[in-house]
């Protein structure tokens, strides 16, 4: 089942060194790691390796002391989020992350997803000349948390904006969360990896699918 997609939208190529950083970042978070080609990453991420919290008792968790998720760690409207029955989950989370754009690849893809979006483009201050996206394999609502933490590890790493597809109603509470660069009337929100974090902490909190 396939589940929520990030896009981090680039204002230029990643460089060399840059796509060195990513591939040994997602090397780093992954349990299993799959390159399909230079940027393309099959990957399981445990959702410890994110920072959300594993509630099993003490002597089950296997911590991962990897603070991707910065000052969100200790909010506890997001300790409310992911307190989910780890006994019912895997928490080694599958995703598609993948660099896309002419020159590198899905280049019909980065076209169909970039096609006539003046207003986008607005709110950035330039044309998209590749993106990555960070793609969930599964639809549960941890998966959607670890979408966004993901999304805000790699921005961390390689830069970008991110734009984050919105549902009915939930413009008006991103407009006023840090590091939102402003909104599209398609239902887009366009901001930084402080954003992406405090957006996952939110209760109103949820992605697209």
């Amino acid at each position: 089942m396939s589940g929520p997609t990030l896009v981090i939208e680039l204002a230029e190529p990643l460089s060399t060194a840059a796509l060195r950083e990513f591939r040994a970042l997602m090397v780093g978070l992954s349990s299993h790691f799959d390159e399909k080609r230079p940027g393309f990453f099959d990957v399981n991420v445990p959702a410890e390796r994110l920072g959300v919290e594993d509630g099993r008792a003490k002597d089950w968790r296997k911590p991962f002391p990897l603070p991707l998720l910065g000052k969100a760690c200790t909010d506890e409207k997001l300790t409310g989020l992911v307190g989910y029955n780890p006994q019912r989950e895997d928490w080694r989370r599958p995703f598609l992350v993948y660099l896309m754009g002419p020159g590198i690849g899905d280049e019909s893809i980065f076209e169909a997803e970039h096609a006539d979006q003046p207003e986008v483009e607005t709110v950035l201050g330039f044309r998209p000349t590749h993106a990555v996206n960070v793609s969930a394999c599964c639809n549960r609502e941890i998966d959607h948390v670890a979408t966004a933490l993901l999304t805000a590890a790699v921005m961390d790493v390689i830069g970008g904006v991110a734009n984050v597809e919105l549902m009915d109603g939930q413009e008006t509470v991103v407009a006023d969360l840090p590091g939102v660069s402003g909104t599209a009337e398609d239902c887009m929100a366009l901001g930084t990896a402080d954003f992406v974090r405090a957006w996952a902490g939110h209760p109103a909190f949820r992605l697209v699918t």
